[in-house]
């Protein structure tokens, strides 16, 4: 399967029930964990996600809603003395933040710590059913999307019976923080779910480039020039209590919108 568990779909502040960005991209009874705000652990513990089961996180960038809960999270891990290697993937400045929080604290983890800089477009993790890759957003400072790529499989036949009809290829595209910038559509066309922030509605558009960020329409938008099958919004300005009309503005332009809501888990392909 591919499916996504959405542990945070706010912006910078919590408020109004909402946290700070992160997530859990499921694969095939594996799970990722793609960006790591301050609430993360507790909403780990809410929606009953296992911890140990993550052997990879994603960091998109280092703006403190998309990755103060990591230093926590890794923290918890030696403390409940996790015995599988991790693997942490981000622009290479997060290993420095990591060895200045060890050095003060005169602290080490009891597992296998293994940090992957981001420094270019491509490939970052290869599996045997799974392709993790990054693409460049147009963010305030070095910013990086993820596309998780599901491999296709054959047919399953047993004794001349028809155990599991051939399953296609699936894509996940998580767009981090960005400005409206069309340059991503190659990379995450005809994805099959694209989660795009969308801080502002659009009667605020004209404050989403400068900073950069975007709207419900331009995310709308770069789900409908990219083919994409299904949209999710999220990273809402704290302004906004009331969600719903994101979703009311996105589907104006691309129908198969909706905002993203904590604890829910969007399937993508089914069991297999």
């Amino acid at each position: 399967m591919l499916a996504v568990t959405i542990l945070g779909n706010n912006s910078a502040l919590s408020m109004h029930n909402r946290h700070q960005t992160s997530q859990v991209v499921t694969a095939d009874h594996e799970l990722f964990l793609v960006d790591c705000g301050e609430s993360t652990q507790l909403q780990m513990q809410r929606y009953k996600i296992r911890k140990s089961k993550i052997n990879h996180i994603f960091i998109s960038h280092l703006h403190g809603d998309h990755y103060y809960g990591l230093p926590g999270l890794l923290n918890t891990f030696s403390l409940t003395n996790r015995a599988e290697p991790l693997h942490v993937y981000a622009v290479p400045e997060l290993k420095e933040i990591i060895d200045l929080q060890l050095r003060v604290s005169d602290s080490s983890f009891n597992f296998e710590f293994i940090f992957h800089p981001i420094t270019e477009a491509g490939a970052l993790l290869e599996l045997p059913n799974l392709t993790v890759s990054c693409f460049a957003v147009s963010h305030r400072i070095p910013c990086w999307g993820f596309l998780f790529t599901l491999r296709s499989k054959p047919e399953r036949v047993k004794d001349g019976e028809l155990i599991r009809p051939a399953i296609p290829s699936m894509s996940y595209a998580y767009c981090a923080d960005t400005k409206y910038d069309e340059s991503i559509i190659p990379t995450i066309i005809d994805a099959d779910l694209i989660y795009h922030e969308a801080t502002y509605l659009d009667d605020q558009v004209e404050k989403a480039s400068p900073r950069f960020h975007s709207s419900s329409t331009q995310a709308a938008t770069i789900a409908l020039k990219s083919g994409a099958k299904r949209l999710l919004l999220g990273h809402f300005s704290s302004k906004y209590e009331d969600t719903s009309l994101f979703e009311t503005e996105a589907k104006k332009t691309f129908p198969n919108s909706e905002v993203s809501r904590e604890g829910v888990t969007y399937l993508i392909a089914p069991f297999n």
